[in-house]
Formats: C-alpha cells, sequence, structure tokens
C-alpha cells in the first residue's frame, strides 16, 4: 500500500510566506522613534565635539566694555585660542585675578545661557573674564612714561599709536595719565586696555590691598588665570578679522634679571 504525499509548495510561495511580515511598512511610532534617536545622537555628539574644542583648542567671548576701543567694541564676538603661548602685544582674556569686577554689573543668566556656555556659545551673562592687552611678561620693567609720553618696557619705548583709542576727530588718548614704575614678578603678566581712559587695568590696582598677596600684587595677572590670546573677530561680520601682534613690541628686550617673587612698584600708592 503506498501513500500519497502532498505536494510541495512551489519555492516562490514558500518564500513568501516567511517574508510577508516583513513587507509591511514600519508603523508611524517606530519611524517617529527611529528620527529621535538620530537626532539625540546628532545633537549629544555635537555637545561633546563643542566642549571637547572648547577645553582644548578655543572659545568665543562677547566683549562687555569700552576698555579695548578701537580695538574691540562692545557686542564683539572675539575668538581666543588655548593652544598657543602669548606675548607681549597679545589681547588676551583671562579670569578675574580679584576684585577687578566687584564694580562691574551682570547679567542674570537665563535657563538657555547655561546651556550656551556649556557648549561654548557665550553670552552677556557669562561672568568672570576681562580682555586686555599684554604689555609686561615676567621680570619687564615697565615705565610710564619717557619724555615723549610713551610707555617703555625694559627701556625700549613703545609706539601703541597703532591700536590706542581716537575719538571721532582723531584725538588719540595718552598713553597713561598715571605715572608708574613696576618690575612684573614670576609667573604675572601686566595689561592695559586699548581706552586707556575708560580701562580699569593693572594700573588701577597698583595700590589695591590683599591679606594674601600683599598691596598691589593683585594688579599682575596669574599666568595661569589666562584662557588664552585673543586671534580674531568672529562677528559682526562686517568687523570680522585677524587680531594680530602690534610690530612695535619686537623691539622690545628681554629683562636683564630674572624675575623676583613679587612685583616692584614705584611709587607706592599709586593707582588711577
Amino acid at each position: 500500500m503506498t501513500t500519497q504525499k502532498s505536494p510541495a509548495a512551489p519555492p516562490s510561495q514558500a518564500t513568501n510566506r516567511s517574508t510577508r511580515g516583513h513587507d509591511q511598512p514600519p508603523s508611524i511610532g517606530r519611524r517617529a522613534w527611529a528620527f529621535t534617536r538620530e537626532m539625540l545622537i546628532v545633537v549629544v555628539g555635537a555637545v561633546v565635539v563643542s566642549s571637547l574644542l572648547r577645553a582644548f583648542v578655543g572659545q568665543m567671548f562677547i566683549i562687555p566694555s569700552q576698555s579695548m576701543e578701537n580695538t574691540l567694541l562692545v557686542g564683539d564676538r572675539v575668538v581666543v585660542e588655548k593652544l598657543t603661548d602669548f606675548q607681549r602685544g597679545d589681547v588676551v582674556v583671562f579670569s578675574d585675578p580679584g576684585g577687578w569686577l566687584q564694580e562691574e554689573p551682570a547679567d542674570n543668566p537665563a535657563p538657555w545661557d547655561k546651556v550656551f556656555e556649556f557648549i561654548g556659545i557665550p553670552t552677556k551673562s557669562t561672568p568672570g573674564h576681562l580682555i586686555k592687552r599684554v604689555i609686561g611678561m615676567p621680570g619687564d620693567r615697565v615705565i610710564c612714561c619717557d619724555s615723549k609720553g610713551r610707555i617703555k618696557v625694559n627701556g625700549e619705548p613703545v609706539n601703541e599709536s597703532s591700536y590706542l583709542y581716537s575719538d571721532p576727530d582723531g584725538v588719540q588718548v595718552h598713553s597713561s595719565d598715571v605715572k608708574f614704575e613696576v618690575v612684573v614678578p614670576k609667573d604675572r603678566i601686566f595689561v592695559m586696555g586699548d581706552h586707556r581712559d575708560l580701562s580699569a587695568d593693572s594700573r588701577c590696582h597698583l595700590s589695591d590691598l590683599s591679606t594674601n598677596q600683599g598691596t598691589g600684587q593683585v594688579a599682575f595677572v596669574p599666568i595661569s588665570l589666562v584662557v588664552g590670546p585673543a586671534f580674531a573677530i568672529a562677528a559682526p561680520f562686517d568687523r570680522a578679522g585677524r587680531l594680530r601682534r602690534p610690530s612695535t613690541f619686537a623691539k622690545v628686550p628681554d629683562p636683564t634679571e630674572p624675575a623676583p617673587k613679587k612685583a616692584v612698584i614705584k611709587p607706592a600708592g599709586v593707582s588711577c
């Protein structure tokens, strides 16, 4: 007695049965989740890259005051690099060395401000930083002024006409109305704003009292507090461009003696 086998389904039919469920398009919910997941990956990746760049490569800051006019104007966005050293004549951003900003008004940050600041986008409420030009490096003797009203660094007169503020009539501010002689201490710098009449810079803190450092020492910015040199204006676009070190500083010789532990300040009690 023989038994009859039922005919096998054609290969094409068997294939159709096994894949019929996979031919259906994904549901709207699945597509929405896939899109959301991809966007989260992109956003998180962008935040991580931006944070790494901000921490190790560069950062942007908004100019808050008139102290660097006309080199930098209020509201300018400047890019600060962190990979290179700075020299005399460079414009640098640094953290408050102690009490320099105590009278400066600060905006209360909104929630989005904190997010922007975290990923490296500056806001007007970004606190605690100043921007000035480096006039003296460790060991430099900075004197104001010679018979022509010029700052002298290590005995070399510095021609500041290329960057000091000029009013609309073309009248340029003096190098400094404050007369002083200082020797910059070890691991610190002496800084001044380009608009000398509106800049509360190192000159204005030469008589500040500090229980930890001594009289006037807070006027000299620790190098450890320097974020880096500002190398470009990024915005507004009509002012975008490189910031270059004035050539006059190339003539300044190095100091002949090692930098002292504490600054030398003459006359005692000098200030703005």
